[in-house]
């Protein structure tokens, strides 16, 4: 038999939920049943499987060792580096400064390395995350960015504060604003591009249409041009819906692909100013709250940005 008493991070969550990320081990067949038979309870009484837990609830299984893992002697995310750019930081959140070339989420590639690790690592050594004492909640990120493009991501300490950004998210409560730089100077020097995204999965990219296709996506691109100068623009970019490739893809279809973009630009372009990473960067983020943020409410009306951004500094120092 083994017991959970349920943190404030678990709150909220149904019975099966908890035990599934809790017992990754234990067959969701199993789960059903020793619910049903009695073998999982709540402060000693029957459960159902979609009883929302309380903060303080006990949970008794009377299961086998077998089905719990032991906790790894050592951390996957205390190998990933130290180097962790903080914009801000308070008890609910963190605003890190991803760089160009981190990875925010493991893939097939890089397992070890990534920003949401390095947050853990820093949250770990700080005392602030512990994963034993935890029964599933961890540090999540609210937003990510390309692994090429650099800029503010949001991770989340608790899962209530999870819960609420994801939330502001969908409902577009949170503004994020781009820097980059485009070949050549749009006719309009602010304006709204709308349009449809499809994306093909197998090749990683997308393409962008006027008009509706099967599986596409609407896009709605806000921009406005700061200045323009030896055949290139710094432009400012309101992402008024947030898809795979949008800026890249949205600008390079109205024949101004960003400077360094091989994907959706030309290297003949780009091989003139001698860029080879695209010049791209998520630097602004304005908390725009419409409705009820709870114990979030304090971010409200707040504004954090990035100042230093290498392309930026260039473009006005005529290093292009």
């Amino acid at each position: 038999m083994k017991s959970f008493t349920v943190n404030k991070n678990d709150a909220g969550q149904r019975l099966d939920k908890f035990i599934t990320k809790s017992v990754p081990l234990l067959p969701k067949t199993l789960l059903y049943k020793y619910i049903r038979i009695k073998r999982i309870k709540i402060n000693g009484k029957r459960a159902e499987i979609s009883t929302k837990l309380q903060e303080g609830d006990v949970i008794d299984m009377y299961i086998n060792d077998e089905f719990f893992e032991a906790a790894p002697e050592k951390y996957d995310f205390l190998k990933a580096s130290k180097n962790l750019n903080i914009v801000y930081e308070d008890e609910n959140i963190i605003l890190c400064d991803k760089k160009a070339g981190v990875l925010c989420h493991p893939d097939d590639k890089e397992f070890t390395d990534t920003l949401i690790n390095r947050i853990k690592r820093y949250l770990y050594e700080k005392g602030e995350f512990k994963p034993d004492e935890e029964s599933s909640f961890v540090p999540a990120l609210v937003n990510r960015i390309d692994r090429n493009t650099g800029g503010i991501v949001i991770a989340a300490k608790n899962a209530e504060t999870l819960r609420i950004l994801n939330q502001k998210m969908k409902d577009r409560e949170l503004h994020k604003f781009y820097l980059c730089i485009v070949h050549g100077t749009p006719k309009l020097k602010s304006g709204l591009l709308e349009g449809y995204l499809l994306k093909d999965e197998d090749k990683n990219i997308v393409k962008i249409s006027k008009n509706r296709l099967a599986d596409s996506k609407e896009i709605r691109t806000k921009y406005s041009v700061l200045d323009s100068k030896n055949g290139l623009s710094l432009i400012e970019v309101e992402l008024l819906t947030g898809r795979t490739h949008q800026i890249r893809a949205h600008f390079a279809s109205i024949g101004h692909p960003l400077l360094g973009d091989g994907k959706y630009g030309t290297n003949s372009q780009n091989k003139k100013y001698g860029y080879k990473k695209q010049c791209l960067y998520s630097y602004k983020l304005v908390f725009d709250f419409t409705s009820d943020a709870g114990p979030l409410e304090y971010l409200n009306g707040q504004e954090f940005a990035v100042k230093d951004i290498w392309f930026k500094d260039a473009f006005y120092n005529n290093e292009l």
